[in-house]
């Protein structure tokens, strides 16, 4: 394995050395060019789609739902399914009656439950177990929290590995139980640990994981917090950036309020995050110098775009921000820990519009950093002017100072909209995946999720400056089959699992385990003759699907393939 590694390497450098600047876009910076994808896969009632990507582009598919993990154990047998179902229905299975009423001819669901692999974490490490004592795992691992499910896990796909070993089982379990489900993850090199966020949001928080095999889960909530937890990421001062999902009601009009929260948490020792810290809200200052809250966001008293947000989106303003403290907990903080929404709202912090991750600029020296709203993913959202379709902010700061400024660096339309995972593929190129959502996918324009690269260096303002889109996803049958049956109304005791695919996991990286390998830290450089730097995302729902994106060269393909 490890020699068709080398084969890849030189096939990379081979494709891609004379790749200029991204097209379409206006502006130099980025390292590599992608042919736009003229218009996303539409959404038809019963019909599967393939994924289209840029030409210049291809994928390799790593794991797989079906996959089983070496180690079952706790209901968990394959990567993307829990025990005590089929992964499709049955013919038979179940039976849809008239609107009035639907009868079942059992009680147990009629598929098993998807679990949803989300955000990825590459690492290359040495003298990595597994479940066979006697099996060398190899150096490459991509590491993945489950979004949905009972019990919540951790895997560890082997990059290295044959089939038998290419999935192991991390954990399903803590000192005190089951695990949640998982969104977010990171490698904090600090702490030398794994950390994944679950986001619900009176009961979600941070849960960190040892690398072993077993792993050893412990829950951070009583030191981190309480709340609706999804992105994270380090900066090189060991402190943490997360963000919140945390939606809120939606209205006739179909707008939900800003009601999320973006958190910075300062350890007391970054080296153990059980010894508390301060954690913190971000806090913008409106034009009149006074705290934009979420009173200033309600909706039944402003209307459905309130205008100091409405302020917030317009291209070319640009409001100074505060890090505000809501608490700090110590080693000898309990659980269940303090809950930092209501916090953040009792101490004038500024909510957003779901604002699901974030990532630092690399070469910023972590003082630029941009995060995603993810909008209300209906088009008939009247939230025109405040990120009803989904935003884009840059957030400049020091990170040795609770002082600094924030920009929107895109508004999103019906085109671009449900912004949702987001990654540096360059020091200037940002891609941002979509979560549209069932809903907006098939509404007009209709369309399902797309990636789209943006340049960092360009002017949205301006209309010609348009992101490329390298993925339109598609639609596998797997997932074709569940839209159709999320449509009947079935109680979730029957059916519960999500419909269309969706992009997720979004990942850049060289592996590099140490402090200086965190994201922000180094320019990316995917695609590269060396082969160090690899990007990754998951195909949520449906098939659970992991890839690697690599570029379209058939050596390249064929070295991966064997």
């Amino acid at each position: 394995m490890r020699k068709r590694r080398k084969l890849v390497a030189v096939a990379v450098g081979a494709t891609l050395a004379s790749l200029g600047v991204l097209a379409a876009t206006g502006a130099a910076g980025p390292s590599i060019s992608l042919t736009p994808v003229p218009t996303a896969n539409a959404k038809t009632a019963g019909m599967s789609r393939p994924n289209l990507l840029s030409p210049e582009l291809q994928d390799v598919t790593w794991a797989q739902g079906s996959m089983p993990v070496e180690n079952p154990a706790n209901g968990i047998s394959y990567y993307g399914y829990d025990d005590g179902g089929t992964f499709l229905p049955v013919p038979g299975a179940y039976s849809a009656g008239p609107p009035a009423g639907i009868t079942y001819p059992q009680v147990a669901p009629i598929e098993a439950g998807k679990t949803e692999p989300d955000k990825n974490t590459y690492l290359v490490l040495d003298n990595q177990k597994g479940a066979d004592p006697n099996y060398d795992y190899g150096r490459h691992f991509l590491y993945q929290g489950h979004e949905l499910g009972s019990p919540g896990y951790i895997t560890r796909i082997n990059l290295d590995a044959d089939g038998p070993h290419r999935v192991t089982l991390i954990a399903t379990k803590d000192a005190s139980g089951n695990l949640p489900a998982f969104d977010g993850s990171t490698w904090d090199p600090w702490a030398k640990r794994l950390l994944f966020t679950s986001e619900g949001a009176s009961s979600g928080g941070v849960w960190q994981s040892t690398l072993d095999v077993p792993g050893k889960v412990d829950n951070l909530q009583a030191y981190l917090g309480v709340g609706g937890y999804e992105g994270i990421q380090n900066d090189d001062r060991g402190q943490l950036y997360i963000v919140e999902d945390v939606g809120g009601s939606t209205n006739t009009n179909k707008v939900k309020p800003p009601n999320s929260f973006v958190y910075r948490f300062k350890p007391k020792d970054p080296a153990d995050l059980t010894q508390g810290g301060t954690i913190q809200a971000l806090q913008v200052l409106g034009t009149d110098g006074l705290p934009v809250t979420a009173a200033d966001g309600n909706l039944a008293t402003y209307g459905d775009n309130p205008p100091k947000y409405a302020a917030l989106h317009v291209y070319g303003s640009t409001f100074k921000t505060k890090w505000v403290d809501l608490t700090t907990t110590t080693s000898a903080s309990t659980l269940p820990g303090p809950g930092v929404n209501a916090l953040a709202k009792s101490k004038g912090a500024t909510p957003f519009k779901r604002p699901e991750n974030g990532v630092f600029q690399p070469g910023s020296k972590f003082r630029k950093y941009y995060f995603t709203e993810t909008g209300d993913t209906d088009n008939r959202s009247t939230a025109t002017s405040t990120g009803g379709f989904g935003s884009l902010f840059a957030l400049t700061q020091d990170p040795k100072s609770d002082d600094g400024s924030i920009s929107i660096f895109y508004n999103g339309n019906l085109e671009h909209a449900g912004f949702d995972n987001i990654q540096f593929f360059g020091e200037n190129q940002l891609a941002v995946v979509e979560d549209r959502g069932d809903t907006l996918h098939g509404q007009q324009p209709n369309g399902l999720d797309s990636a789209w690269m943006f340049d960092t260096t360009a002017d949205y303002a301006n209309p010609a400056a348009k992101p490329v889109r390298f993925i339109a996803e598609g639609r596998d049958a797997s997932a074709t089959i569940d839209s159709g049956l999320g449509g009947l109304g079935l109680p979730g005791s029957v059916f519960g699992n999500e419909g269309d695919n969706e992009i997720t996991g979004i990942h850049v990286s060289d592996g590099d385990p140490g402090k200086g390998g965190i994201l922000g830290a180094k320019k990316p450089k995917p695609f590269k003759g060396d082969g160090k730097w690899r990007a990754f995302w998951t195909q949520q729902h449906g098939d659970n699907n992991t890839f690697e994106l690599i570029p379209s060269n058939a050596d390249r393909a064929a070295a991966y393939d064997g």
